[in-house]
């Protein structure tokens, strides 16, 4: 479980996501999937007020946008970043995908399924355990997450 020199860049690349969602109001969560060469795949944001689909999350949009790219199913070698820890559904499509890794800034203490509440990507009843890192930009990804609830509350 460590931290990569891409693993920050990643990162800031779906904290752009994650604000337009905020922009869009929903909740300000982004996600990317990239390729073992550093290159971004595929980004993907919570649409889940704009598109009316409870399943919209960042993470399942990511993944599936990098499954059209690549014409492929399975992301083996793909590392999937995300700005908050992914909740069950997420941790479940990160798993279904095969991403080599999974790494994520703020800590989803509520629905978490990386490590908070649940710990579905490591759980060794599974046939496929990606790595787990949590704590990129964990500061900055928390911050934008209170300031999208404090202005709705």
């Amino acid at each position: 479980m460590q931290v990569r020199p891409d693993d920050d860049r990643a990162v800031a690349v779906a904290l752009e996501q994650a604000r337009l969602a905020f922009a869009d109001g929903d909740v300000p969560i982004g996600a990317v999937v990239v390729g073992a060469d550093g290159t971004i795949v595929a980004a993907g944001r919570n649409r889940r007020e704009l598109d009316g689909d409870p399943t919209a999350h960042a993470e399942v949009i990511a993944i599936r946008a990098a499954a059209a790219a690549l014409g492929e199913r399975r992301l083996s070698g793909m590392t999937l970043a995300v700005t908050l820890e992914p909740c069950p559904m997420c941790a479940g499509a990160a798993w279904l995908s095969r991403v080599d890794r999974v790494i994520f800034g703020a800590w989803n203490p509520e629905y978490g399924a990386a490590g908070s509440l649940w710990d579905v990507l490591r759980d060794g009843r599974l046939n496929h355990r990606p790595e787990v890192v949590g704590g990129v930009r964990e500061r900055e990804c928390s911050d934008l997450l209170n300031e999208f609830f404090s202005e709705r509350r």
